[in-house]
């Protein structure tokens, strides 16, 4: 089997990359090829693999689609975006990063012809959604994005979902709740709170809190997002049916939620790193998200998160930080 990874160099294609090469397989095939493919050089998680290959270069362009699926890899995880807040404050990024490299990567696989059509699992967001919401979304809620990359991402899920019906792809989006807690320094994502007030204290450092104890979100861990990936590259065509984007299952919690967890898992010293500076625009732009869903179809089709904020804090805690017990 051949795999490509467009985004790769972002977190969760790092740690998608890893896991697949530790595996060696995909739902029971062997993996022949990974290609790792981001506009940042890509590090393979093992220098040594020779089944590994970086491509560098900018999705956006026709000739790096045209480059990435010369193998015809037969599955294809496309990660690659620039994150809410980013979008946001640069309209033309968002929609060349998170909309026209979308479009150039079908339309490569398009122009192939033939037989191909690969798998495509596109990492969509629950930012596709804006309000007014009912007390949690389901699955035929409808889409009305309140933000730039909100609406980059539901014009790739439409985008998607027809390339799928005309046979070019055989397409699966996943709409990704609020991956917390990420691992690494934080990024321009306007959600990258929800991780800091939990990654920093637990590092010994101080995190800022922009919003209101009482802000809900649907939160998932990394560890929760790779496994929605890996799952929906195995699901049958037949069964998903023609409503390809998926809402995934996760966990609703408050702020003052997640630093109550947070004190019952490290100590009250812990969660007095958290400070609180409001910041508006953030506020705003949370406002607009949707907080809680009823993912049935997800659930039913096998995709599984956490059942509570503490085992995501847990699951940062024995993945990232070795499993230490002092903070």
């Amino acid at each position: 089997m051949n795999i490509l990874i467009p985004g790769a160099s972002g977190m969760l294609g790092r740690k998608l990359a890893a896991r697949l090469v530790a595996d060696n397989a995909l739902h029971g095939r062997p993996i022949e090829k990974l290609t790792l493919v981001d506009a940042r050089t890509a590090q393979p998680p093992d220098i040594s693999a020779p089944r590994v290959e970086v491509l560098t270069a900018d999705l956006a362009d026709p000739a790096t689609g045209q480059a990435a699926i010369a193998g015809r890899p037969g599955v294809i995880f496309h990660l690659a975006a620039v994150v809410s807040g980013e979008a946001e404050l640069d309209f033309d990024k968002g929609m060349r990063a998170n909309f026209n490299g979308s479009r150039a990567l079908l339309e490569a696989i398009r122009a192939a012809g033939g037989d191909y059509r690969p798998r495509f699992v596109f990492t969509s967001s629950i930012a596709v959604f804006g309000a007014p919401f009912p007390n949690a979304i389901a699955d035929d809620f409808f889409l009305t994005p309140l933000t730039s990359y909100g609406a980059q991402k539901a014009m790739t899920e439409l985008l998607l979902a027809d390339y799928t019906r005309r046979g070019f792809v055989d397409g699966v989006g996943i709409r990704l709740p609020n991956i917390a807690v990420r691992p690494g320094k934080p990024n321009k994502a306007a959600s990258g709170f929800f991780s800091s007030i939990i990654r920093e204290p637990l590092n010994g450092e101080e995190a800022v809190l922009p919003v209101d104890d009482s802000v809900v979100q649907w939160h998932a861990s990394p560890r929760a997002a790779v496994g929605f990936l890996l799952h929906a590259a195995g699901l049958d065509s037949k069964t998903l049916g023609p409503r390809i984007n998926l809402n995934m299952p996760g966990v609703a919690c408050t702020v003052g939620e997640q630093i109550a967890a947070l004190r019952r898992i490290a100590g009250d010293g812990v969660a007095a790193r958290i400070r609180r500076v409001p910041d508006p625009l953030i506020a705003r732009m949370v406002a607009g998200w949707p907080t809680r869903f009823a993912p049935q179809r997800a659930s039913a089709l096998g995709f599984e998160a956490e059942s509570s904020f503490d085992e995501i804090i847990r699951i940062h805690v024995e993945d990232e930080l070795g499993g230490r017990t002092v903070f």
